[in-house]
């Protein structure tokens, strides 16, 4: 019995830090995606600049900034996408650590845990 409280403990110990790891992956993404537009909006100004046009439907607005907006646009659409999609992981973590905490209390609760393997056996022999 203790054997499958252990292994029930490092399964949810397990599934645990793969939710960590993929909430830390869509951080890395959404802070990349953040990166990526600030970028675009930064060339977006300059082309502006150069051209001395910022009226997107003006007849001789630069295609380099038309191109660029949309892609900034898609990067945010993008971006709002993965912080729903966080918001998920943040909640599936939460639960998957109160799993592992139930677990891990399950596990503590089990006399042979507390009392050692080594007072069983000496027990059982003597």
């Amino acid at each position: 019995m203790m054997k499958s409280r252990e292994n029930l403990v490092r399964l949810k110990q397990f599934q645990v830090n793969e939710k960590r790891r993929q909430l830390s992956q869509l951080d890395m993404m959404i802070a990349e995606f953040d990166r990526m537009a600030t970028e675009l909006e930064i060339q977006i100004a300059a082309e502006e600049k150069k051209a001395g046009i910022t009226d997107i439907n003006h007849f001789a607005y630069p295609t380099f900034a038309t191109a660029a907006r949309l892609r900034r646009d898609n990067l945010k659409n993008s971006q709002n996408d993965l912080i729903s999609q966080k918001s998920v992981a943040e909640a599936i973590l939460a639960e998957a650590e109160a799993e592992l905490s139930k677990a891990e209390l399950l596990e503590s609760r089990d006399p042979r845990h507390r009392d050692g393997d080594g007072d069983m056996r000496s027990a059982m022999i003597g």
